[in-house]
């Protein structure tokens, strides 16, 4: 399951998505989230999935591929869902015991689910068509369009990508971690909840020490590479927009538009 975290990781195509500008593919997906928090109803989440869909496919990822970041969801994705299910007043359609499933909480959980899903999907094509260094720059020249944080852009957007850079490395480290525990011995599958988080201490300890160890490594390289922050620093490629970014925001309108309307279908 730590394998099929999506998020962070980068998938190298030929694609039109891959050519687009990073702040446009930031400002699609930013606008996507505020349009999954407008959508009210299942035609606003069928435009939703159809975007997804239709991103998918021109950006030449397998689906499957993308699909893998939900997996790693599927318990937190339950659990909002329970929440919902049971414990949002309205009419009761169903009821074992003190259990009561409300029409309106049947709503709530289906759309929280679709939600979620749609959240992780819609981010996760953004770090797989985008680089690492692309995604920085497009982080920094989007930030520094916000007051009171225009003079810390450089260093904000590093932090951001390097976060999201090492979460797929960090998986990695965590399941190596959890094999060799499981070699020596280490039981991580059984006993009630409080014995499974005992059992956790083992694999925190050593995977907090290499996380430390990665950050101080890395600091160590780029000072050695005399870096000083985003001051007076140059760029051997600067962000251009180009028509096909023009006939993405277009697009990126037309969903939104599309979307409000369905609250009132």
């Amino acid at each position: 399951m730590l394998k099929d975290v999506t998020i962070g990781q980068y998938y190298p195509t030929n694609s039109i998505i891959h050519r687009l500008d990073p702040r446009t593919k930031i400002h699609f997906t930013l606008l996507y989230i505020v349009a999954l928090f407008l959508v009210d109803n299942m035609i606003g989440y069928g435009v939703a999935f159809a975007t997804l869909i239709t991103i998918t496919l021109i950006s030449k990822i397998p689906v499957n591929y993308v699909l893998r970041g939900v997996k790693g969801l599927v318990f937190i994705i339950m659990i909002t869902v329970a929440i919902n299910l049971f414990m949002t007043p309205g009419t009761v359609r169903y009821q074992f015991w003190i259990f009561k499933i409300t029409e309106e909480g049947l709503k709530v959980a289906v759309f929280m689910a679709l939600r979620l899903i749609f959240l992780v999907t819609g981010t996760s094509l953004m770090t797989l068509t985008t680089s690492p260094i692309s995604l920085t720059d497009g982080i920094e020249y989007s930030l520094k369009g916000v007051p009171g944080v225009r003079k810390y852009a450089h260093e904000l957007a590093m932090m951001m990508t390097i976060a999201l850079r090492f979460i797929p490395t960090l998986m990695e480290e965590t399941d190596r971690i959890m094999k060799a525990q499981k070699a020596r011995g280490a039981d991580l599958d059984s006993g009630n909840l409080i014995q499974r988080a005992k059992s956790l201490i083992p694999i925190l300890v050593p995977l907090f020490v290499s996380a430390f160890r990665r950050a101080d490594e890395l600091a160590i390289a780029m000072e050695a590479r005399c870096y000083r922050g985003g001051e007076n620093r140059t760029r051997l490629h600067a962000l251009k927009f180009g028509r096909i970014d023009i006939y993405a925001y277009a697009t990126t309108f037309l969903m939104i538009g599309a979307v409000i309307l369905t609250r009132w279908i």
